[in-house]
C-alpha cells in the first residue's frame, strides 16, 4: 500500500480536473472580473501569451478579493472606472515560485516538495487525444492546476498509512501558529485592508477577536472572493463588525447599503459612490439570497460536504447556486488529531483552521502547508 501511494503521478491527481479559464496577462482588471463573475472558479488564470503556444506560461491568477483590495487604494478609490481600465498585471504579487509549471510525471512527493518551498498552484498539462487536423493545432494545449487542497484530499484516501501519526493531536506535531492576522471587531474594515491582502496571498485569513482576543468570527478571502468588486466600498467605510454582518446577512442589509452611501458622499467619494450605486440598482448585492442555506451547528463538527462549492453573493443568474461561507471561523482545539483537522479544513474548503481554547480565547491557526510538513516526514520512513 505505501509503495503504491509512493508510485502516483500527478495525472493521476488531475483525473477530471477541469481546464483553467485562462486570461492573456495584457487583458483589463475589468476584463477579468467579467470572467470571474461567470465563473464558477474563485480564480482565473494569468497568461503570458506568446505566438509560439510552446512558451506561453502561466504567470499568476487574480480573484475578486484582489480587484478589492486595489481598488481600495486611495488613488484608485477615488476613480474605479479609471482603476479597473489597468492591465491584470498589477493585480499579480511580486513574489516567485507560486505558480510552477510541472510535467504530467512528476511524482507525488516532488509536488508536495514544490509546495512546501512556496508554490500554491502546479500546472499540469491535460492530456487529450491528438487529431491531425488544422483545427486542432489552433487550439491551445489544455491545463488544469493542482492546489494543496487537492494534494491533502488525495492523501486523506491513505491516512490509514499514517498513522499513529495521524491520530496525534496538533499540539503534540507542534504545527500550531501563534502568527495569526488579527482585527478587533470594533475596529474599522478599513484597517484589515493589508491584512486581508497578506491573508491572500498566505492563503489564511483574518481573525476578528475582542480586546481579550476571544475569536469572534473572520474576515476571510476565500469568503470575499465570492462577493461583488464593490465591497470595496464596505471595507472603507464600516467597521469589522459590520462587515461581518454583511457576509452573514449574504449582502449588504438596507440599513447597511445607507451607511455606505452617506459615508462615501460625506467624503466626497462620487466615483466610488457612482460605482456603487449603479451596482446596488443593478442587484450586485443582496440583503438575502434563497440560496443562502442555514449554516449553523457546532463549529467543531464537519458541516459541509466536501464537494459543495461556496456560492456568490450576488442576484446574478449567471453565477452558480453555490452555498455562501460565512464570517463564522471554523475551529478546532489543540488536542485535535491531525486527521480530524485535515477533514475538518477539507469538508469546509479552506486550507486552514483557527486553534482555540475551551473559553474561546485563540491560540494559532494550523495550515495545509503545516499539515503537508508532517505527512512529508512520514514518507521519509516509507521509502
Amino acid at each position: 500500500m505505501a509503495v503504491s501511494l509512493l508510485s502516483h503521478e500527478l495525472s493521476d491527481l488531475c483525473l477530471g480536473k477541469p481546464a483553467l479559464r485562462s486570461l492573456s496577462i495584457t487583458s483589463t482588471i475589468a476584463e477579468a472580473l467579467e470572467v470571474l463573475k461567470t465563473s464558477d472558479d474563485n480564480f482565473v488564470s494569468i497568461w503570458n501569451c506568446d505566438d509560439d503556444e510552446c512558451c506561453s506560461r502561466c504567470v499568476g491568477k487574480v480573484c475578486i478579493v484582489d480587484v478589492i483590495c486595489y481598488l481600495c487604494k486611495d488613488e484608485n478609490f477615488v476613480s474605479p472606472s479609471i482603476a479597473l481600465k489597468q492591465p491584470v498585471s498589477v493585480l499579480l504579487p511580486k513574489i516567485p515560485g507560486l505558480i510552477i509549471h510541472v510535467e504530467p510525471s512528476c511524482s507525488l512527493l516532488e509536488a508536495i516538495d514544490l509546495i512546501l518551498e512556496g508554490a500554491q498552484n502546479l500546472v499540469v498539462p491535460i492530456k487529450t487525444r491528438v487529431f491531425n487536423n488544422k483545427r486542432s493545432k489552433q487550439q491551445q494545449k489544455p491545463f488544469c492546476w493542482l492546489t494543496q487542497e487537492d494534494i491533502i484530499r488525495f492523501l486523506l484516501s491513505f491516512i490509514g498509512l499514517f498513522s499513529p501519526i495521524s491520530s496525534f493531536s496538533i499540539d503534540t506535531l507542534n504545527i500550531i501558529s501563534p502568527n495569526t492576522l488579527t482585527i478587533e471587531y470594533h475596529s474599522p474594515a478599513s484597517a484589515a485592508i493589508g491584512a486581508i491582502s497578506r491573508a491572500l496571498v498566505e492563503q489564511t485569513s483574518v481573525a476578528v477577536v475582542d480586546s481579550e482576543r476571544t475569536l469572534i468570527g473572520e474576515i476571510s478571502p476565500f469568503t470575499l472572493a465570492c462577493c461583488d468588486e464593490t465591497v470595496a466600498a464596505a471595507l472603507k467605510t464600516l467597521s469589522s463588525m459590520d462587515l461581518m454582518a454583511y457576509i452573514d446577512c449574504g449582502g449588504l442589509p438596507e440599513e447597511l447599503v445607507k451607511v455606505v452611501s452617506a459615508k462615501l458622499k460625506e467624503k466626497n467619494m462620487n466615483g466610488m459612490l457612482q460605482h456603487f450605486t449603479v451596482s446596488m440598482s443593478c442587484g450586485g448585492f443582496s440583503s438575502s439570497s434563497s440560496s443562502d442555506e442555514e449554516y449553523s451547528s457546532s463549529s467543531m463538527a464537519v458541516q459541509v460536504s466536501p464537494f459543495s462549492r461556496p456560492g456568490r453573493i450576488s442576484r446574478s443568474m449567471s453565477y452558480s447556486a453555490r452555498m455562501v461561507r460565512r464570517s463564522e471561523a471554523i475551529v478546532c482545539h489543540p488536542k485535535s488529531s491531525l486527521v480530524a483537522v485535515m477533514i475538518q479544513a477539507i469538508a469546509h474548503r479552506v486550507n486552514y483552521v483557527w486553534v482555540i481554547e475551551e473559553d474561546c480565547s485563540l491560540v494559532g491557526i494550523v495550515t495545509f502547508s503545516d499539515m503537508l510538513k508532517v505527512v512529508r516526514e512520514s514518507f521519509e520512513t516509507m521509502a
